[in-house]
């Protein structure tokens, strides 16, 4: 089926199929869409049905509390059309650029898994094709048994990658997370979309490199430190990385963090901070070349941070809470702006 998007610089057509999401349909035709979590929380992708019909399999979706139903408004990442479409969103809208990683459906298995800590486990899946990402990105990923999809960074980075590598929190309530640490699935076939996101690092950055991360927000920070590794980019510009957990057993990476460090000792600096308990010695004697401190990580950010923003490009990951509260300090008091700040929400 057609879709036509009226923009509010011009207006885009591109073939949908029946069961297809009206987003997914766009971006993989290279058609830049409005979004941020692509799985129905933001509210983001919102659009207007201007004329044909529409299926929402989730008219529940979180997202949907920041429409007007009434005037016509949906979820492009949720709905599919039933017939050629006429649809409007408020945003401009571009081609992809040159170049760009053009998201698509892979089917994927689960190759491994292991406990990080009591509640983060990694995960790999073993893709059916290789994928083209940028270090920063995410992906959808859906269980058969667990409807809906979940947006999940990267860890590792590579080009033509033939798996992918994440880390999950395991969340009461969580239908993925709950799916995952029951443990019987090795094997289990899963369907990908992505790669997604804008919060990506190119090594023609040309700046410092500043990444706040709470929890496993980190997943997307390894994979620009790998990518920045490979091209020896902290061979000329400072990289400052912040990791943010609640107590001593819950680190996690600490060795490939330092791992990291090692080859760059002096323009690459990790903290790892504890928001709730002071810094066993152990630990800190363990990691010699990693930073440890006490405090919630966008407040030691702040502190270690001071007068050390200058060509600064920020990432940021992790709960919303504490992005939000990093927004702020990069704002307020690091001056930054809002170009130089980059993260994406799909919490």
């Amino acid at each position: 089926m057609k879709v036509q998007v009226n923009a509010r610089n011009r207006a885009y057509q591109f073939e949908c199929a029946p069961g297809e999401k009206i987003l997914f349909a766009g971006l993989h035709n290279a058609v830049d869409l409005p979004y941020e979590c692509g799985s129905g929380t933001c509210g983001t992708c919102k659009a207007k049905l201007i004329e044909g019909e529409i299926h929402d399999p989730w008219p529940q979706a979180p997202g949907t509390r920041l429409l007007k139903s009434a005037q016509g408004e949906f979820l492009m990442c949720q709905c599919e059309p039933k017939s050629d479409l006429s649809i409007e969103v408020a945003n401009f809208v571009y081609h992809a650029d040159p170049g760009a990683c053009i998201p698509a459906f892979y089917r994927g298995r689960i190759e491994s898994q292991a406990l990080l800590t009591h509640d983060v486990l990694a995960f790999r899946v073993a893709l059916d094709a290789p994928m083209d990402f940028d270090a920063g990105q995410f992906v959808l990923v859906e269980a058969p048994s667990v409807r809906g999809f979940r947006g999940y960074s990267m860890v590792n980075f590579d080009r033509r990658a033939r798996s992918l590598d994440f880390v999950v929190k395991k969340k009461p309530g969580g239908g993925f997370s709950e799916w995952l640490f029951d443990g019987q699935v090795q094997g289990a076939q899963l369907r990908l979309f992505g790669p997604l996101g804008k919060a990506t690092f190119y090594p023609g950055l040309g700046k410092n490199v500043l990444c706040i991360a709470g929890g496993s927000g980190i997943a997307g920070m390894m994979s620009i430190l790998s990518r920045g590794c490979q091209e020896r980019y902290f061979s000329q510009y400072k990289g400052y990385v912040f990791f943010g957990v609640r107590s001593a057993r819950d680190v996690f990476y600490l060795e490939a963090l330092e791992g990291f460090r090692r080859e760059f000792p002096d323009n690459l600096e990790i903290t790892v901070a504890l928001s709730d308990e002071p810094v066993p010695e152990a630990l800190a004697r363990r990691y010699p070349g990693l930073v440890f401190d006490h405090g919630l990580v966008h407040e030691v950010a702040a502190k270690r941070m001071e007068g050390r923003y200058q060509n600064v490009r920020a990432y940021l990951a992790g709960p919303p809470p504490a992005v939000e509260a990093a927004i702020r300090v990069l704002l307020l008091k690091a001056k930054l702006t809002t170009d130089n700040i980059r993260y994406d929400k799909f919490s």
